[in-house]
């Protein structure tokens, strides 16, 4: 017996305005008016480098000559290609995040589409009532649709990535539309499907190397054996669209290859760093997948749970195995990956919350009506600590609140924002208003479960994003760093090496425009022929003679020396060599 029982009444399709609010206001907040923080100014530095480039810069992905191979090139290609057509109206950094915009509407739209065509399946129906009043087919549908995507923005994990210019954010969308594909091709296995399923690998490929492509082909050709596809067929559809997807590939492989941009191809480096990711399961990938997991997942992990429980009886459930399928094969790639990022953990997201999707209609009201109240009263109590230590920065009281807000912020000033605020306060009253409005009227429609959980999390994002986002890129940002090193680099200077990470060494070329050597030029003990180093360490560092050493600053003059005022450990220095 089918585990779900529900009237018509129950599939009320979200209203499509209220969905795209939610949207707007989930990605906007974050992208706009944020500074390159630590965890993605490395991503934008290459974006940054393309758009002032030339070809040899599109073809070997660089942070103003720092060497950047380790992830594709497509990511990088999309944020550069944002910049040439609106940074001239947007300015560099918040033009390369319109490709985030893109790829969040990518995402959430191949996982409503891929729950919808899952959710008219036949055998994804409730079970018929005695007296009729059971959903139809595509009002189910839209239903599910509308719970996972909800579900899908309720999740920690995509809300700290969607926001940032990373190639995990792009690989988490391009794993839901892959989702989509596979399902469609299941629904109608011909070349055709089969050639889109592999373009989007192809996709894969080119944003964070071979490996997850490789493994959700061979997962997608084992599902095929559990619905019937004809092995002959799903076999040579399967090698189509590996073909496909090498096609693909090949349009970076094939001209790095041949043009060797700054005389060498990345493909070699790209390739060995993504080998390098597959070994046999350890505890370190272990230990990373269920501490990081368990937060980044919530809520869509536990209805997934009860998902696979409640639906384990029946047969032909392609809404469980297809991603339930493809979900093993990227859980078991994580956990091969000696050096696991949490960021990889984005891909499993988009499975899960389908997944999540189909085990909420067999819940019990009790449980939906507790994850209700919870997330009342949860969400409700963080975001009024939000506005109380708002409050405490800009007025003094409570003394021991306004203290913890400002100790992390050493010399910030803080000021009161009309626009901040105005934003802020207009999304809290919508809060209110979206509990009085569960509370009073009593819904009984699916999504109502998770409407609440996804708003509140939505709530206190943007009430960071407005009321301390001033605080953030103050304390986050190495702008204020990076005009300093410039301010004391004489006029002259046209090359500088460094042993700066990336993500410090795209902010300097960004906000301090310091001329950095370039691929060709020199790096490590090899960067002598530059006349100025920047030198980044830890403070605690007290012998300094390998770090001299290796960079040739030996007997070299200090020009400046300094560190963000939040980071009590970094510490960078510029000398000038001397002749």
């Amino acid at each position: 017996m089918k585990p779900v029982r529900l009237p018509a009444a129950a599939t009320l399709a979200l209203p499509r305005w209220a969905l795209f609010a939610l949207g707007l206001l989930y990605i906007l907040p974050g992208l706009i008016g944020r500074d390159p923080w630590k965890d993605d100014a490395g991503s934008f530095g290459i974006m940054w480098t393309m758009a002032r480039g030339g070809l040899d810069d599109w073809l070997y992905p660089n942070i103003a000559g720092l060497p950047a191979t380790e992830d594709g090139p497509l990511v990088f290609w999309l944020g550069a290609l944002c910049i040439k057509l609106f940074g001239w109206l947007l300015g560099d950094v918040l033009a390369a995040r319109v490709s985030n915009l893109g790829i969040f509407v990518m995402g959430g739209m191949s996982l409503w589409y891929t729950a919808f065509h899952l959710g008219r399946r036949a055998e994804a129906q409730p079970l018929r009532l005695a007296f009729g009043g059971q959903p139809e087919p595509d009002a189910y549908g839209r239903t599910l649709a509308d719970t996972t995507v909800l579900i899908y923005l309720g999740s920690l994990g995509l809300l700290l990535y969607s926001h940032e210019t990373l190639a995990v954010t792009l690989q988490g969308s391009l794993v839901a539309y892959f989702l989509y594909r596979a399902v469609r091709y299941i629904e109608s296995s011909n070349a055709r499907n089969a050639a889109l399923v592999g373009l989007s690998l192809g996709a894969l490929a080119l944003t964070r190397g071979p490996l997850s492509p490789l493994a959700l082909l061979l997962a997608l050709l084992l599902c095929t054996r559990f619905f019937h596809v004809p092995a002959a067929t799903a076999l040579r559809h399967m090698l189509l669209a590996a073909g496909a997807a090498v096609a693909l590939t090949l349009v970076w492989v094939l001209p790095t290859s041949l043009v060797q941009p700054y005389g060498d191809s990345p493909v070699a480096t790209w390739f060995v760093s993504n080998v390098e990711q597959l070994a046999l399961p350890g505890w370190t990938s272990v230990k990373a997948f269920f501490r990081v997991g368990v937060w980044f997942f919530w809520p869509a992990w536990p209805f997934a749970g009860w998902a696979i429980w409640a639906w384990r009886r029946q047969e032909n459930m392609l809404h469980i195995v297809l991603p339930l399928t493809f979900l093993g094969a990227l859980t078991a790639l994580f956990l091969c990956d000696p050096t696991p990022e949490n960021g990889d953990l984005l891909k499993l997201l988009p499975p899960l919350a389908l997944m999540a999707a189909f085990g909420l209609p067999t819940m019990k009201r009790g449980a939906i009506n507790a994850i209700d109240w919870f997330s009342v009263m949860a969400l409700t109590t963080l975001a009024a600590l939000v506005w109380l230590f708002w409050i405490a920065k800009l007025t003094g009281w409570p003394a021991k609140l306004s203290h913890n807000a400002l100790k992390l912020v050493p010399g910030f000033t803080p000021e009161f924002g009309i626009v901040a605020f105005t934003v802020a306060a207009a999304v809290s009253i919508g809060w209110i208003w979206l509990v009085r409005w569960r509370v009073s009227r009593q819904r009984t429609v699916l999504w109502r479960a998770v409407v609440l959980s996804s708003s509140g999390l939505i709530l206190l994002w943007v009430l960071l994003m407005t009321l301390f986002l001033p605080d953030l890129n103050y304390s986050k940002s190495y702008a204020g760093v990076a005009q300093a090193i410039a301010a004391r680099l004489p006029h002259d200077a046209d090359c500088i090496d460094t042993n700066a990470a990336p993500a410090q060494r795209a902010s300097f070329a960004y906000f301090g425009r310091l001329p950095f050597a370039g691929v060709e030029g020199g790096q490590g003990a090899q960067g002598a022929q530059c006349d100025y180093v920047l030198l980044q360490d830890n403070v605690k560092t007290r012998d300094d003679r390998a770090l001299f050493r290796t960079w040739n600053a030996r007997g070299a003059t200090l020009l400046w020396e300094g560190r963000r005022a939040s980071d009590r450990d970094e510490r960078f220095r510029l000398y000038r060599r001397a002749r």
